[in-house]
């Protein structure tokens, strides 16, 4: 990812870039993410930090499912039901993004605050959309997997003749 930066812009607002350009390749997006563990279980209730931090890592899951990486994220968009709560999702923000994004180059984001999510003691939610690139490794492994079940399709035919 290539981070944009205009002269016509001042600086950005928080860690965020005003854009990116990214290579060619697999676009993977990721539904909002909200404080949710996986077992079902709300973190944080009413600490917007926690449920920041939260949402963050099922992103982080969703694209290592998908054979993505955070750095590969070219858009976040975050819904805050209070607007008391920025600082909060700011500041959770701080704490992480830095591991998730090493390089320092962060991807836009979109902040709304909303009147409420699907269930009220939801107080924030995060969407993502990364590029993975063609030909990666999980691609690799993706082909190696199809073209191994469609040889044991092949065998299971032969022997049923």
């Amino acid at each position: 990812m290539k981070a944009v930066t205009s002269k016509a812009l001042g600086p950005t607002l928080g860690m965020y870039s005003h854009g990116v350009v990214a290579p060619g390749g697999e676009i993977v997006v990721v539904a909002g993410q909200v404080g949710v563990d996986h077992r079902g279980r709300l973190q944080g209730p009413g600490d917007v930090g926690v449920q920041t931090k939260q949402a963050l890592e099922n992103i982080r899951a969703v694209l290592e499912a998908a054979g993505a990486r955070m750095t590969q994220i070219v858009r976040l968009q975050t819904f805050l039901t209070h607007a008391a709560d920025i600082d909060g999702f700011m500041q959770a923000r701080r704490e992480v993004f830095p591991r998730y994004f090493p390089d320092g180059v962060y991807p836009p984001n979109t902040l709304l605050v909303v009147s409420r999510l699907v269930q009220p003691e939801l107080l924030v939610e995060v969407e993502a959309m990364a590029v993975k690139p063609h030909g990666s490794a999980a691609d690799g492994a993706t082909r190696r997997r199809a073209a191994a079940k469609r040889s044991g399709r092949r065998q299971a035919t032969r022997r049923r003749r």
